[in-house]
């Protein structure tokens, strides 16, 4: 689906002090990572603090960074995804006919806890409502349902599912790499899981880390698919804790800490949503710097 886009970040919604989206924070933050070679963002999923949003704005960062990225070789992936299939279906579909949308996300039906076959007519209709390829979103962690690897290479079948972003483990990327067209990208959301997904067949990460370590994350790819394995092991094993530390507390916490250290952001997020500790804090940045 997407060619030599092996890192797709997870964009933080920035608010201002008054609670609305700060589109000159998002604007500068976008650039910025344009700028180190990132080429895929993924609007208003888990890190863009999705269930706080409202429809409204939604539809409005989805127009507002497809705009952006006129021109720019870069691809937008709008999450479209909740436990109703008809509002999931209706966002699908006006989503997908927006100027700059390349893509939508679909989370598995949280709460609900649907069948296998509950998940495939739910995913179905997502896909049939969209007029642009549709990603699977597959994370039990939080949607406490797991959508099974068979259930995936059932759903890979439809004309317009094209990928998962598979929060799951090394052996299930591999396997959904095997059994899936040449045309479905199999991406984990684990940062730390980068490379050993790539290795495995995966088409690379969507992630919350590339926010920060973008560079380094590319640097170790480019090595990895320059065949100097050894370099980037040890690029890949001086990130990995700090990759990790940005979910040492509930994201988008720690990543929205950070960037507002940077100066980039406010650290300011929607309830229930609240920001680290001094002491949370710490913790994170004596990992990460």
């Amino acid at each position: 689906m997407f060619k030599n886009i092996p890192i797709i970040t997870a964009l933080v919604t920035p608010f201002t002090d008054s609670d609305e989206v700060d589109y000159p924070a998002l604007d500068a933050l976008i650039e910025r990572m344009l700028g180190e070679g990132i080429k895929g963002f993924l609007v208003a999923g888990t890190t863009g603090e999705s269930p706080n949003l409202t429809h409204a704005e939604k539809i409005s960062l989805f127009t507002h960074v497809g705009k952006l990225l006129v021109g720019k070789d870069a691809v937008q992936v709008a999450n479209v995804g909740s436990n109703s299939t008809a509002a999931s279906a209706a966002l699908a579909k006006e989503a997908s006919a927006i100027d700059g949308v390349d893509a939508l996300l679909a989370v598995a039906p949280y709460y609900n806890k649907p069948s296998q076959a509950g998940m495939i007519a739910h995913f179905t209709a997502i896909a049939d409502a969209s007029s642009v390829p549709v990603i699977l979103y597959n994370i039990p962690g939080r949607a406490v349902v797991t959508i099974n690897n068979d259930t995936i290479v059932e759903l890979a079948k439809h004309p317009r599912i094209k990928g998962v972003k598979q929060c799951t483990s090394i052996d299930d990327i591999a396997y959904l790499a095997q059994n899936t067209p040449d045309d479905f990208d199999v991406y984990t959301g684990e940062d730390g899981q980068m490379l050993d997904a790539i290795r495995v067949g995966g088409a690379g990460v969507i992630s919350v880390a590339s926010h920060v370590f973008g560079p380094e994350m590319l640097e170790c790819l480019t090595a990895e698919s320059a065949d100097d394995i050894a370099s980037a092991d040890e690029l890949m094993d001086d990130l990995t804790p700090k990759m990790n530390a940005l979910f040492k507390f509930p994201s988008p916490e720690p990543i929205k800490m950070l960037l507002a250290k940077r100066g980039e952001i406010k650290e300011g997020m929607r309830l229930p949503m609240v920001k680290l500790t001094a002491a949370e804090a710490k913790q994170v940045l004596a990992i990460v710097e």
